[in-house]
């Protein structure tokens, strides 16, 4: 990457707070040209993701830096780029695009400032991803949360005030256990660099890195608690399903996040040395409890939303018994477990909105949202209104099977391949620092379980929803709204196909993060950029 191309590293934070401050000067009113700059602040967004992407692909392993300030790390500001966060990008923009399309439809319109929140929350999410350094790390999560707290109320009624209230006074305090957590580290090791950090940790004195150790255990606390791990995710299930579909739609990218830190810094910072392994056995041991309450709650839920916020506890358990595993084979297949859960829960919160729309209650709270926000340019599509899809219920119940199938990981699509390609690596590596014969042997059985469970819970509401309900009335959906949902869809089936070539990637991006000197190497020779001569001779 040279030349105006290394400056695009930067672009996924700037594009969308441009647009953001863009968007707070456009009248409330002015709905149209809102989502106009929006949605194309966004697609925009998905092109610079798949631009760093293929960058990033084609030159696997070669982590890109770039110098805020033009300052030399570690005491400026850096931004890296590699194989895992460029996946991250493109992921989050991806799903984005599909959530910011499907709002556009109605749930846009029932709240101040829904397009300026959205933009916020990318800008902090990409930010996370991309970020060197701790102290920023901080800053872009905050600035995600507080856009966060906005979209989550947007809609108004009181389920969504009550989860609201949960979700905020929970978050707000992980972002405390941040900051202290964030304070220990800067105490005992003197920076907040990443690639610093690595290298210094394991020159640490034992007393020092006790101290050292526990300020990363309560930085490990606040992104646990986003991730959703047992029992810090007893607000999850609850704050997702009450959000309205498009914003819970992007709402699955954020326990994520938790994971893509817990990773990043567990492979950078505690791969090697002295603290090799630290907190693998409570990720361990806290992903199978995770697991095992997501399989029971999905089991026990009624509601879809329920359903659907506890295949994100599903989600995250897996992930997080595959991180305390630290074995590179296994951690392949979870990174494309990772793509297609994402994609399949998003798909499925915006596609529960469609299936349940034929129901009083549904309809009832979007009209009281719409009359106390919209204004008279703004209303619920009427019957003439736009155009609907054909064939509704068949093309619901095929996404809907599609779905089923994905969080089951049942052949043929992507949810299959991935399990398949972490329970075949469980049992031909095992694991480290544990007995293969039992704790390996018990991953894989809740994972299976787990498949089990949600195909049970998914067949049962299919039957319910779609077959025992015949005095229901067929929604009216608009293409706008159906579209994103199966193009979500449609992505986890080209995970399928190009199977091969994703786990080649995968598996390159595990290899890039097992080696902390790639990473570190990558920031400490990030050239500053030479001064302008001129300048330079008139001082």
């Amino acid at each position: 990457m040279t030349g105006w191309s290394h400056h695009l590293i930067i672009a996924p934070i700037l594009v969308p707070l441009v647009a953001a401050a863009l968007l707070l000067f456009i009248d409330e009113r002015s709905r149209t040209l809102k989502a106009l700059v929006s949605l194309a602040a966004t697609l925009l967004l998905v092109v610079i993701a798949l631009a760093l992407f293929r960058t990033e692909g084609a030159s696997a392993g070669q982590e890109r830096a770039y110098l805020l300030g033009n300052w030399s790390a570690p005491f400026g500001i850096v931004l890296v780029l590699d194989g895992l966060s460029a996946l991250m990008l493109l992921l989050t923009s991806i799903v984005a695009a599909a959530a910011l399309i499907f709002s556009l439809a109605r749930w846009h319109a029932v709240g101040a400032h829904f397009h300026t929140m959205f933009q916020l929350l990318l800008m902090g999410v990409n930010g996370a991803f991309l970020t060197g350094d701790l102290f920023n790390l901080f800053v872009f999560f905050e600035v995600m949360l507080a856009a966060s707290y906005g979209l989550l109320l947007h809609g108004s009624g009181p389920l969504r005030v009550k989860a609201g209230m949960h979700y905020i006074a929970v978050n707000l305090a992980a972002a405390l256990l941040f900051l202290i957590g964030v304070s220990l580290i800067y105490g005992t090791a003197g920076t907040l660099n990443m690639a610093d950090l690595a290298v210094r940790i394991p020159e640490m004195s034992a007393d020092r890195r006790m101290l050292m150790q526990a300020g990363a255990g309560v930085l490990g606390i606040a992104f646990l608690i986003k991730a959703g791990m047992w029992p810090l995710c007893f607000w999850l299930p609850t704050a997702y399903s009450a959000a309205t579909a498009p914003v819970a739609g992007i709402f699955a990218i954020l326990s994520k996040l938790g994971i893509y830190v817990i990773l990043r810094l567990t492979m950078l910072l505690f791969s090697t040395g002295p603290s090799a392994g630290f907190g693998a056995t409570v990720l361990l041991y806290g992903g199978m409890a995770t697991l095992i309450f997501g399989t029971v709650g999905v089991l026990a839920s009624q509601a879809l939303g329920r359903l659907a916020g506890f295949s994100v506890l599903v989600s995250s358990g897996t992930l997080l018994m595959v991180i305390g595993i630290n074995d590179g084979s296994i951690s392949s297949g979870a990174l494309m477990y990772l793509v297609s859960s994402t994609l399949t829960i998003s798909a499925f919160f915006m596609l529960i909105e469609l299936v349940e729309r034929g129901q009083d209650a549904g309809a009832s709270v979007l009209a009281v949202t719409m009359e106390a926000y919209g204004d008279a340019e703004e209303k619920e599509p009427a019957e003439g209104d736009g155009v609907a899809m054909p064939g509704t219920m068949a093309i619901l119940g095929i996404c809907f099977a599609a779905c089923g199938i994905l969080l089951a990981g049942l052949p043929p699509l992507s949810g299959f391949v991935a399990k398949f390609a972490m329970l075949s690596a469980m049992m031909g590596t095992g694991a480290i620092g544990i007995p293969p014969s039992a704790a390996v042997w018990t991953l894989i059985l809740l994972v299976i379980l787990s498949g089990i469970a949600a195909l049970i819970a998914m067949t049962r509401a299919g039957i319910r929803t779609f077959w025992s309900s015949l005095e229901g009335t067929i929604p009216r959906v608009l293409v706008i709204e159906i579209l994103p949902v199966m193009g979500l869809l449609a992505l986890t089936l080209a995970l399928t196909i190009w199977a091969g070539p994703v786990m080649v990637y995968m598996d390159a991006t595990i290899r890039t993060l097992s080696d902390p000197g790639v990473y570190v190497d990558a920031v400490r020779n990030a050239a500053v950029a030479p001064a302008d001569a001129s300048k330079a001779g008139g001082l």
